[in-house]
């Protein structure tokens, strides 16, 4: 029996005694509505006494209500990337940790532009720091990496300290700009080596600024079993009275309402070319309308990005009122059935 195999009847014997859920191929999703990469952290709430550091929104929302939260992307190796690894800051470190944020995230036309730069705790300290505390939610573990090796590396790691049916799946994050790197010298070497491995069904994150036609469908030759799409896209503002980058790593990834077109037209593009691996969306998604749009696309879930922390800090005072929003959004996508295609 091959791993693929072995994997998949572990998977079918853990859904005998599941609740009630969303099936995408392989991967269980407690329903259609799942939390994008970053936007949640690690999938840890903050304590109330603390107010910085994890989105305040999840001290509003229950995040085992989300058919599945994504973590922040984990390499192998603890990364500061432009921002930092802290994820909770006292309230007398609030002017430092806005100059940080001044320089990873800025607030653009219909959106926001940010470069974390992959800034996070590493896979060992994931493991044993944050995964354990999050077991009532429903996880989508992100991995970045520079190498086929590093890939195979945090799949290992994972199939250890993780049984299978655990979690909903491993994300891999091959199409980040943030770092800096050209993925698509990797990128084929990674699905054939790395896919196999998982004890856990593989999602791969597409970007709108690579070949994702050509990705997707090698995604479906090395039995990957669901595609993110899209990714945040290329982007670049400068400082009018400088010239100057607004970022710290120049270019950032571009989310929000301005990307929401582009997301639609790689799903439909996706779905016209004669993919069939289950997609789900992100991207300017905020309202049950979105969600249906992308629904309509081809879509078979959809992820909730920007909307769900991006703020500005006077802003996170309406966080109750936020929160109000995507609880309604969860009870219609509890309820919704998309159509079929």
């Amino acid at each position: 029996m091959s791993l693929a195999q072995e994997r998949n009847l572990r998977l079918v014997r853990a859904d005998e005694t599941a609740g009630p859920h969303v099936r995408l191929g392989d991967i269980r999703l407690r329903n259609r509505l799942v939390t994008s990469s970053s936007i949640l952290g690690y999938g840890v709430a903050n304590s109330k006494l603390i107010p910085y550091g994890m989105s305040p929104v999840s001290q509003f929302v229950p995040l085992d209500r989300f058919g599945a939260i994504t973590t922040r992307t984990v390499t192998v190796e603890p990364r500061e990337g432009h921002f930092t690894t802290r994820d909770v800051w006292p309230l007398r470190e609030l002017p430092g940790l806005l100059k940080r944020y001044g320089r990873a995230l800025q607030r653009v036309d219909g959106g926001w532009l940010n470069a974390f730069g992959w800034c996070n705790v590493g896979i060992d300290s994931y493991l044993r720091d944050y995964y354990p505390r999050t077991r009532g939610q429903n996880t989508i573990i992100s991995v970045g990496g520079f190498s086929t090796e590093e890939f195979t590396t945090l799949v290992d790691k994972i199939n250890n300290a993780v049984p299978a049916g655990d979690i909903a799946a491993v994300e891999f994050n091959v199409s980040c700009h943030n770092v800096n790197f050209d993925f698509n010298a990797i990128i084929e070497s990674v699905l054939a080596e790395a896919v196999p491995r998982s004890n856990h069904p593989v999602i791969l994150k597409l970007s709108p600024d690579y070949d994702y036609l050509q990705h997707a469908r090698l995604a479906a030759r090395h039995g990957v079993s669901a595609l993110t799409a899209i990714n945040t896209v290329k982007g670049l503002r400068l400082d009018p009275e400088t010239g100057n980058p607004l970022l710290a790593n120049g270019f950032g990834g571009l989310s929000g309402r301005a990307i929401k077109p582009v997301g639609l037209r790689v799903v439909s593009e996706l779905r016209d070319a004669g993919v069939t691996l289950p997609i789900i969306a992100t991207g300017g998604i905020r309202s049950f309308d979105d969600c249906r749009e992308y629904f309509w696309a081809g879509a078979d879930a959809v992820s909730l990005g920007s909307a769900g922390w991006f703020a500005s800090y006077p802003g996170y005072a309406l966080s109750p009122l936020y929160a109000l929003r995507i609880r309604a959004l969860l009870r219609r996508i509890e309820n919704y059935r998309p159509p079929r295609r």
